[in-house]
């Protein structure tokens, strides 16, 4: 789908009537999206079917919503008229990163996807991915390490912080693939930043304390506050794009901007308090157990 520019294709701009164009905002179906998202839906259903017809207890309900959720919102955040109005609104653009990065990454690692994606795949495929994932493989032990607590929040603050600067940003808008790219990079630096916290399979190492996952979330919810303050209190509008582009809303591009900043925030943040207070409830249960290690959130599966 081509990227409106500013004073660029009239789909973006008001219809005869005075108002926008309708067929501006519709779903963005194009393949190198709805594809990877069938896929992945796909490879899902499939593997989780298999996995509970060996193993039903350790195929929970829950694990199911919480991958359906999350399949959802990326769905919603990468081909939902959200996506088509953050091209002119930066509200709904920063609405389509929270979808991505606070919804969709940790709901779908609450899952526990990767079982249920391996199972999915054809036997021997299946079998030469689950030899590189176990033991002390090289591509378990590095990904250990990228989703070791320090290594991940550099990350996440890296990317969070690196995008949004207007130069990054701009070209995002402008290119279309430049625009997947950073897509892809905000959902996998989520990835890392949400694995140690929720602990999906496989796990290489130890999980990190209660005490350190909950500071990671809190140094994250920091720091990213701080960037959603200085977005919503700016007194000039940062990315050119949007003060040319035509308006949709009553909103002037200065508090479109204040708009989005905000749903950064109050979004994050109330992601972030959710993850803190299930945190603290998971540790306090784990003291009233004493002699049994606490119970994470990941699951042992058969042998791929």
């Amino acid at each position: 789908m081509a990227h409106p520019q500013a004073g660029g294709p009239a789909a973006w701009g008001p219809s005869v009537a005075g108002s926008p164009d309708p067929a501006g905002f519709a779903w963005t179906l194009t393949p190198e999206l709805v594809l990877p998202l069938i896929a992945l839906a796909a490879l899902y259903a499939l593997g989780g079917w298999r996995l509970a017809r060996r193993r039903p207890r350790e195929r929970p309900p829950w694990r199911l919503a919480a991958g359906v959720a999350g399949w959802l919102a990326l769905t919603a955040a990468l081909l939902s008229p959200v996506a088509a109005l953050g091209h002119v609104l930066f509200a709904a653009h920063m609405t389509q990163h929270l979808l991505l990065m606070a919804v969709a990454a940790p709901l779908l690692l609450l899952a526990n996807p990767l079982p249920a994606v391996l199972w999915g795949l054809p036997r021997p495929l299946r079998h030469w991915l689950g030899r590189r994932l176990v033991g002390g493989s090289r591509l378990r032990v590095t990904w250990a390490r990228l989703t070791g607590v320090p290594v991940a929040a550099v990350v996440y603050a890296a990317v969070l912080w690196g995008w949004h600067h207007p130069r990054a940003y701009e070209a995002a808008l402008a290119g279309e693939w430049v625009h997947h790219l950073e897509h892809l990079v905000f959902f996998g630096a989520a990835v890392v930043f949400w694995w140690p916290v929720i602990g999906p399979a496989p796990r290489a190492r130890r999980p990190p304390s209660y005490g350190l996952r909950i500071a990671h979330v809190v140094a994250a919810a920091l720091h990213g506050s701080f960037l959603a303050m200085l977005l919503a209190w700016s007194p000039r509008v940062l990315y050119a794009t949007y003060a040319a582009a035509p308006r949709v809303t009553s909103l002037s591009p200065l508090e479109d901007q204040a708009m989005g900043g905000v749903i950064m925030w109050a979004g994050a943040s109330t992601v972030d308090m959710l993850a803190v207070l299930a945190l603290v409830w998971r540790f306090l249960a784990a003291l009233e157990r004493p002699g049994r290690a606490p119970v994470e959130l990941g699951a042992k599966y058969p042998p791929v």
